[in-house]
């Protein structure tokens, strides 16, 4: 009888453990950086997760706010590891294992200075050139929210006077911010040096140049990696399988975030309806997965969506 008893507490106990691994993973917690090609991944993914039957929380968090939340398990997933530009960023929690990286979900992106054509054809044409424009310039040059890795890189070309830009201020701003300072010279056309990136719509809204010079940091083209908390995909492999299927090409970015920041469209909104638009994409997205409860996962998100 005590062997039986001690039998039958033993699998209680490993019910309740199953049981309270998988309420724990009924939910997602993700972080949206503030930056619109992250909010439009973002909400594409919380639809499909919706979809599924996942309770879906979104957390506006710094990139260095994301990785720490990652590390103490506050955040589950990240879609915006942009790499080379947050390696020194994110290191110390991939070498500890704290963070994860699990899939590649885009690439051939750019990250780095740029300016206008018509600058840099007026002799603007690398991070070597900006001190010579330092007076047109203003001494100014702009980034976006404060505490980005890349933000802190070009701070420390000024503070070790590098490329000669010791007199150089880093303006910190929102992505909105420093673009809507960016149109107000554009429109002059005045020169103007800046934190780009693509995927974005500035690269249609402005004719731009991306200047040579910081390829230490920001690297040549990039990728963006989707990261999670450690042990997550273990924990919650139908999650897992998701986010490791789930990739993004620059067109479809390019597209959702031009009608979030030039038509004023709200990102639920774009994002719902190019998937409408772009059925196709659940195929590769959903192989593998089930709904939360282990139902048909593309007739529930195409149910969800009204497809």
């Amino acid at each position: 009888m005590k062997l039986k008893h001690a039998i039958s507490a033993l699998a209680l106990t490993a019910a309740a453990g199953a049981a309270h691994a998988q309420a724990q993973c009924d939910s997602v917690i993700m972080s949206d950086v503030g930056w619109t090609d992250i909010t439009t991944t973002t909400a594409t993914a919380k639809h499909v997760l919706e979809g599924l039957g996942y309770d879906v929380d979104v957390k506006v968090l710094s990139v260095p706010v994301t990785f720490a939340s990652l590390e103490s398990d506050d955040v589950d997933v990240f879609l915006g590891n942009w790499m080379p530009a947050q390696t020194s960023a994110i290191t110390p929690y991939l070498d500890s294992g704290e963070i994860e990286q699990i899939n590649v979900n885009l690439e051939g992106t750019k990250y780095t200075l740029a300016t206008p054509t018509y600058a840099y054809e007026a002799g603007l044409q690398s991070y070597a050139d900006i001190a010579k424009f330092e007076d047109e310039l203003d001494g100014k040059i702009y980034g976006i929210e404060p505490g980005n890795e890349g933000n802190a890189y070009l701070v420390s070309l000024t503070e070790e006077d590098k490329f000669g830009l010791g007199d150089f201020d880093v303006v910190e701003s929102s992505e909105q911010g420093m673009l809507a300072q960016v149109s107000r010279f554009y429109k002059n056309e005045e020169p103007v040096v800046f934190l780009g990136w693509e995927p974005h719509p500035m690269n249609a809204n402005f004719d731009l140049k991306y200047l040579p010079g910081g390829e230490d940091f920001f690297g040549g083209e990039g990728v963006v990696h989707t990261v999670t908390r450690q042990g997550f995909s273990e924990e919650c492999p139908n999650l897992g399988k998701l986010f490791s299927n789930m990739d993004f090409t620059l067109d479809m970015e390019n597209k959702i975030m031009g009608q979030i920041l030039d038509d004023g469209a709200d990102p639920a909104d774009a994002t719902e309806a190019w998937l409408k638009e772009n059925p196709q994409v659940l195929d590769a997205w959903l192989d593998g997965v089930t709904t939360v409860d282990g139902g048909d996962a593309m007739a529930a998100v195409k149910d969800s969506l009204g497809m």
